[in-house]
């Protein structure tokens, strides 16, 4: 849910670079300044800055790198450390900006109207395990299905589509809606016909 009881404020002298924070359930990765990775987790995020939980702290001013699931490559560096975790400055454009606050909307309502958007119909591993997507460019890839519903799919693959990016798997299309370690899940813009899926893929 939207979080009025602060804002964050991007750069310390540009008033117009001020948003609102949203509460979130984030993991991803994150790599310091000694090129070190490990886990994370962020429960709070502006387009200008995110509060994040880690096992080892970084210090002050230290630049981050992190890969956060439904959102993708944040970069910044730490503001301030507490015993609980560390807030990182988000460096973004202001069309990146824009679409994180488009991202953190989205997520903030979904999590308010319980939308657990690949938990509304029971997935299942599919026989025919191989398929491949495309892209709006036309561009092709193989993937390997990691889970199927009538609503969305996971499967493998090398590369990362946009999250929101239009794409088809198969003959079905749909958008791209989280990243995680190994490839993509997706949703498609209709729900199909249960006995038909295998067919479609």
């Amino acid at each position: 849910m939207l979080s009025a009881a602060r804002r964050d404020i991007g750069t310390e002298n540009d008033e117009a670079n001020t948003f609102y924070s949203v509460s979130v359930e984030l993991q991803g990765r994150m790599m310091r300044e000694d090129y070190t990775e490990q886990k994370c987790f962020i429960n709070k995020m502006s387009p200008a800055v995110a509060f994040v939980e880690a096992a080892h702290l970084p210090e002050h001013g230290e630049r981050i790198i992190a890969y956060i699931e439904q959102i993708g490559r944040l970069e910044g560096h730490v503001i301030s450390v507490t015993k609980a975790g560390f807030e990182v400055s988000i460096n973004a454009t202001p069309r990146k900006q824009n679409k994180l606050a488009a991202q953190l909307t989205w997520l903030a309502n979904k999590h308010e109207l319980g939308m657990e958007e690949d938990r509304r119909h029971e997935r299942t591993t599919p026989r025919k395990m191989n398929s491949e997507i495309r892209l709006e460019d036309g561009r092709t890839y193989p993937v390997r299905i990691i889970d199927l519903s009538v609503s969305g799919a996971a499967f493998e693959i090398d590369v990362r589509p946009e999250i929101g990016s239009l794409i088809w798997l198969g003959s079905m299309q749909g958008r791209v809606l989280r990243h995680f370690e190994t490839g993509i899940s997706m949703e498609f813009l209709n729900i199909q016909p249960i006995e038909e899926l295998e067919n479609r893929l």
